[in-house]
């Protein structure tokens, strides 16, 4: 009985020693099991721009735009563009162009599956832009509503007008092809100091989009296909 009892134990001692030796080799297996992201330039241009270009007359504009990832959810962001808008409104004739660029970061709030790169994002940029503006012909303001107002013909340029602002922006990134991405963002901007004429002000500023009487808020959007260059796994 009491051999019976010693194998027993011996056997039962093989067992436990061999399911512990499985589980150690189990977690081993795992813990080799690494999912390394893509890090690179991500570079590409806002479709709704040339979009825009091509339906309205009276606008012209291209963006250029650019990310790197610096951190699993950090990237540095740059866009820069030009934009061309007339401003054909009953009682002012005005046309604006120039050029801008905007630099910040984004960060994703997504959590992706294993071998997916997408993102639904935030982001805050500083936007800068340098324009001028063209006074084609205006109405003369008048008391008397009996006759009509006298439309004022003139070409007038004001050069060198700038504008700088803080941006925010939502937006999603999905991978549609091998490093080929469409993006989505809406954007809440805030200027910050601008130059001010005394008899005329900035209708619309490039990268800025229209203005508003007694506003310094403005909104925008864009929709972005890029393409990611990967230098390297992390």
């Amino acid at each position: 009985m009491k051999i019976a009892h010693i194998l027993l134990f011996f056997i039962s001692t093989l067992f436990a020693t061999l399911d512990t030796v499985a589980q150690d080799d189990l977690e081993k297996t795992k813990d080799t099991l690494i999912n390394k992201s893509k890090y690179g330039l991500r570079f590409g241009i806002d479709l709704s721009m040339p979009l825009r270009s091509i339906l309205d007359n009276g606008y012209q504009g291209v963006e250029l735009m650019a990310d790197f990832r610096i951190q699993d959810r950090f990237y540095l962001a740059a866009e820069i563009g030009n934009e061309k808008k007339d401003y054909p409104e009953p009682t002012i004739n005005a046309t604006t162009k120039g050029s801008y660029f905007k630099v910040g970061l984004n960060y994703n709030a997504y959590v992706n599956w294993v071998g997916m790169n997408n993102e639904i994002f935030t982001g805050l940029r500083y936007g800068f832009s340098n324009f001028s503006q063209e006074l084609l012909g205006y109405d003369l303001y008048a008391t008397n509503q009996i006759f009509p107002p006298t439309y004022v013909t003139k070409n007038i340029e004001y050069s060198g007008l700038t504008v700088h602002w803080a941006e925010f922006i939502l937006g999603v990134k999905t991978e549609v092809l091998t490093n080929v991405y469409l993006s989505l963002n809406l954007q809440l901007k805030r200027k910050i100091s601008e130059t001010a004429l005394e008899n005329f002000d900035n209708l619309y500023i490039p990268g800025f989009n229209r203005t508003y009487d007694f506003s310094q808020w403005g909104v925008g959007y864009g929709y972005n296909l890029t393409y990611l260059l990967p230098l390297f796994k992390k």
